[in-house]
């Protein structure tokens, strides 16, 4: 069956079924809003398995394979951009589960205004929407090259399409948390499983280095394309659109307690940064195994083809099985967080005064409409690597008015919508070929030409579009209205105020429940309007230690890779 022997065939079909079965039994535990939305039943393993799952997808895989395939082991940077995030994770976690809130919008109509709320409901669902499509392309992409090109990856994306959309339509955040628990196993088994085989077949790291005679190829650190300026760039990027990612308040905010959320969304992820030195590995050894004359989107696919069915029928099948897991854990999540920014922010206050079932079946209508959004995006994005450039660049545009929301008081709604909308047009600007034309005569390499088209380099856009956003965001926020101190006091207020264990969910996002008391301000610095907290005893030590498990990745990576 295209290339499949029948036992992967059946590992495929039991796969799909179970999934769709567990996934629609969730709907079971969907009576009202919050419970579609935000439900705040689940402990650490859960949430572990769930930000492992939401954050890690098959196109990742392809990116990080396909970038190491054309200018190795620095590849892995188009993941590994995140590392040096991942420690902060364990202080943020904490931070979204206080604000009490069923999306990030909320939290932004609380600290500026409505408006600013919308803004952020739009432009978060759109890059979700964007990241959906992305996932399609590098999914089908890979199986499409399982498949041996027999089946058109346009038919392999419809199909995926339809399986998440069943469970997730159904059974909201829940069906995606408890669907990952599975669906991240699966994954783990998808980034390793080649390994061992291919590093065989090619000899091994000493294989490779007499097989790719470039040294270059084996440099973490690669000059000119991507060097530690890049590195550190992608990586203060990526933590400013981190807390934007709509998906992030579900990481955070879905477990029982504030442990809870930032042990699992930490650990979680951690687990992700492991599996990419498994997707960066396969990718140089199929560069040696393959040679250069192929799509380097395909370059993990062929592979998969090529060896699993030699080694035992049916591990092509569960190869397959675990790629689905990947996409379908983490397009489940995404197409409910868009869906809650639309009826929650958007729809819900257009049309007051509705039930709660009303509400939930918009949320699924949205949920559909969502995801087709989706499909078409996968069909106009070039590359994955192209579309993941792409992708981080939206994250961080609203980032921006949250950094400087939550730490610096004077940030004003004006403020906001500024810092927003030129970082959005400061982005515009770097791809007009007048601006680069002028930016190629300054000091500095701050533009690359491809294929005959001088363009910008993506961390000189980075930094041009960061810088900006902050500096209009400041300006505009010194000559234009304060946000009124109450609600200022309310949002800190928020920050500082631990949920207790078994405290119930307020009917309104972003209260504290009676009865639980605000404990005072502790400041580590409070001039010119900044007001930033001084970390608890347990967010000092998770700290560290993160770090720690930084460096030993990386030490540990670089080891193996010699």
């Amino acid at each position: 069956m295209y290339g499949l022997h029948i036992a992967d065939v059946i590992v495929l079909f039991v796969y799909l079924i179970g999934i769709t079965i567990i996934g629609a039994w969730a709907a079971k535990l969907v009576k009202n809003m919050r419970d579609f939305f935000m439900p705040r039943r689940f402990g650490k393993t859960m949430l572990i398995t769930h930000a492992f799952g939401t954050g890690t997808h098959a196109d990742q895989a392809v990116g990080v394979a396909s970038k190491t395939f054309t200018n190795g082991l620095s590849g892995i940077w188009y993941q590994w951009l995140w590392l040096f995030c991942t420690p902060f994770y364990w202080l943020i976690a904490p931070v979204m589960r206080r604000f009490r809130a069923i999306t990030v919008s909320d939290v932004f109509n609380l600290r500026y205004d409505r408006s600013v709320g919308i803004l952020f409901a739009l432009v978060g669902a759109f890059q979700l929407t964007f990241n959906i499509g992305i996932m399609l392309k590098g999914s089908g992409a890979v199986i499409a090259a399982c498949f041996g090109s027999q089946v058109s990856p346009d038919f392999i994306i419809l199909g995926m399409t339809l399986l998440f959309m069943i469970y997730g339509i159904a059974g909201g955040l829940s069906a995606a948390i408890i669907t990952d628990f599975f669906q991240g196993i699966l994954t783990v088994v998808f980034s390793f499983a080649l390994v061992p085989f291919v590093m065989r077949a090619v000899g091994g790291m000493e294989g490779l280095r007499q097989t790719i005679t470039d040294p270059r190829m084996f440099s973490l650190v690669a000059p000119g394309d991507i060097g530690l300026f890049y590195i550190i760039v992608i990586s203060l990027n990526a933590l400013v659109g981190i807390v934007t990612q709509p998906h992030t308040m579900g990481n955070c905010a879905a477990g029982r307690t504030e442990y809870d959320g930032r042990f699992g969304w930490t650990v979680g992820n951690f687990v992700k940064r492991i599996c990419t030195m498994a997707w960066c590995i396969t990718g140089l050894a199929a560069l040696a195994y393959l040679g250069k004359d192929i799509d380097p989107d395909h370059a993990y696919g062929i592979m998969a083809r090529d060896f699993f069915p030699r080694i035992l029928p049916g591990l092509l099948g569960v190869f397959l099985a675990s790629l689905l897991a990947s996409l379908m854990s983490s397009c489940d999540s995404f197409m409910i967080a868009s869906s809650a920014l639309f009826t929650e922010n958007v729809y819900k206050p257009l049309m007051p005064a509705k039930s709660e079932k009303h509400y939930v079946f918009v949320g699924r209508i949205m949920t559909f409409m969502v995801v087709i959004c989706g499909v078409i995006c996968a069909y106009k994005i070039k590359n994955v690597v192209d579309g993941l450039e792409i992708f981080w660049k939206l994250a961080p545009m609203m980032g921006i008015a949250f950094w400087l929301g939550l730490f610096w008081r004077r940030a004003t709604v004006a403020g906001a919508w500024a810092a927003t909308l030129g970082a959005f047009g400061a982005w515009w600007l770097t791809t007009q070929p007048f601006f680069c034309s002028i930016v190629s005569t300054l000091p500095g390499k701050m533009t690359v030409e491809k294929a005959g088209v001088l363009s910008m380099s993506l961390p000189w856009q980075m930094v041009f579009y960061l810088s900006i956003g902050v500096l209009l965001g400041v300006i505009v926020s010194l000559f234009t209205k304060p946000v009124p101190e109450e609600k200022l006091e309310r949002f800190y207020e928020l920050v500082r105020t631990p949920v207790m264990k078994g405290e119930p969910a307020p009917e309104t996002p972003c209260l504290i429940p009676e009865g639980i008391q605000v404990p005072p301000k502790r400041l580590i610095f409070n001039k010119f309007g900044l007001e930033i907290l001084v970390p608890s005893r347990m967010s000092i030590i998770g700290f560290i230690l993160s770090w720690i498990l930084v460096f030993l990745m990386l030490a540990g990576f670089y080891a193996i890779t010699r």
